[in-house]
């Protein structure tokens, strides 16, 4: 049984396709947990699906309203796609299994589509669409999460691509305990039982007293 650290609270967040009232449920619940301001909540990934792009925003916005002194550390145990990838990322700290995988899927919106800054809501006349050129909402909601993906990894580039650990950790996505080893060294704390001491320069050894005497008598 897996023993959590003091001040640490666990929320599992099972992921499933179309569970909008399940997500709905959990978002309340993480909020309450939040509203306790606990020292570190640890998220728990698991399951085949994907988080709807709504409901990803809709925890995201939570997770963003806690307290600057609760940490959000997000675990996948199961491969994430879309939505899923988002909330993951929230994470102040993250962890994944090493053999998971994460994807997100490529949308774009129809130029014609996109907003303009220089016209107001009363002034935007409706355009002329047919039942095949309507967008979902769905699909603007995942554009967004897309976007907030963006800031974490080049969505442009890898859209569509799945994605596995080792590429994660180049972008500094996941916990590397080496090179968190390395700068508890460097910047002085102190080693654990693993880890290497810091190397201090050699200091000139000491002249033996006798030595010392030796010489003076024979002056």
């Amino acid at each position: 049984m897996k023993t959590l650290l003091p001040g640490r609270r666990q929320f599992q967040l099972r992921v499933v396709s179309y569970g909008n009232s399940y997500y709905i449920e959990r978002t309340v619940q993480l909020e309450r947990l939040l509203a306790r301001k606990p020292r570190e909540v640890q998220i728990e990934l698991v399951g085949v699906g994907e988080i709807p792009a709504d409901s990803a925003l809709l925890i995201r916005s939570v997770l963003l309203g806690r307290s600057p002194k609760t940490r959000i550390i997000t675990n996948a145990r199961s491969s994430l796609q879309g939505g899923s990838v988002l909330v993951w990322l929230m994470g102040d700290s993250r962890l994944i299994r090493d053999d998971a995988r994460i994807f997100f899927r490529r949308v774009e919106l129809p130029a014609d589509n996109q907003p303009d800054a220089s016209e107001t809501w009363s002034e935007a006349e409706p355009k002329f669409s047919d039942s095949f050129d309507e967008i979902d909402p769905e699909d603007g909601d995942y554009v967004r999460v897309l976007e907030l993906i963006n800031e974490f990894l080049p969505v442009k580039e890898m859209a569509g691509r799945v994605i596995s650990v080792p590429a994660l950790r180049q972008f500094g996505l996941v916990e590397n305990e080496q090179v968190d080893q390395f700068l508890a060294t460097a910047f002085g704390k102190s080693p654990g039982p693993n880890e290497p001491s810091v190397i201090e320069p050699e200091k000139p050894a000491k002249r033996n007293a006798k030595t010392n005497q030796s010489r003076q008598e024979r002056k």
